[in-house]
């Protein structure tokens, strides 16, 4: 059966095989992996099966409407990060549709319950399913972040869910 752990220093390099097979069109190295880690391990979990990572999920605090450019590295969070970033939730496709991505979104958008907002850049087509957990375009957005989530590819949406 599929569960949901904390990630740990020793998945980096397994998630890393998941992305290569899940994330092909947008790749990040492992030192940005083993950051976002380090600096927000609460916001970073590993879907297992049979002791196997088959999923995962990042995510963590920014400012507001400031998600960082694909592969780059944070150097921090920021001490006024007010905004809730979830960066990746991916399963793998044999995996798909028993509602292990839903679990993970749960604990997440449990954690954003700290901020006032909590954000994504939707890819690959995915702005309705995330539309369901109330993530939606906002009425507008600046021109740095309009280039910032280009870089996320031609499909990329920038999305925001309120606290309700």
């Amino acid at each position: 059966m599929a569960m949901w752990r904390q990630l740990a220093d020793d998945d980096v390099e397994s998630l890393l095989r998941v992305a290569d097979i899940i994330d092909t069109e947008l790749p990040e190295s492992h030192d940005v992996v083993a950051e976002r880690l380090k600096l927000f391990p609460d916001g970073c979990l590993a879907l297992t099966e049979n002791g196997e990572l088959c999923g995962y999920a990042i995510s963590h605090p920014i400012r507001r409407r400031q998600p960082p450019a694909l592969d780059s590295l944070l150097g921090g969070i920021a001490l006024d990060a007010d905004q809730y970033y979830i960066h990746d939730v991916c399963v793998l496709p044999e995996l798909r549709g028993k509602g292990l991505a839903a679990q993970a979104i749960s604990k997440l958008l449990g954690i954003a319950e700290r901020y006032s907002s909590a954000c994504l850049v939707s890819v690959y087509g995915t702005a309705r399913f995330w539309a369901r957990y109330g993530f939606l375009p906002p009425p507008s957005i600046d021109e740095v972040l309009l280039v910032k989530v280009r870089g996320y590819g031609d499909d990329a949406t920038y999305l925001e869910r309120l606290k309700v």
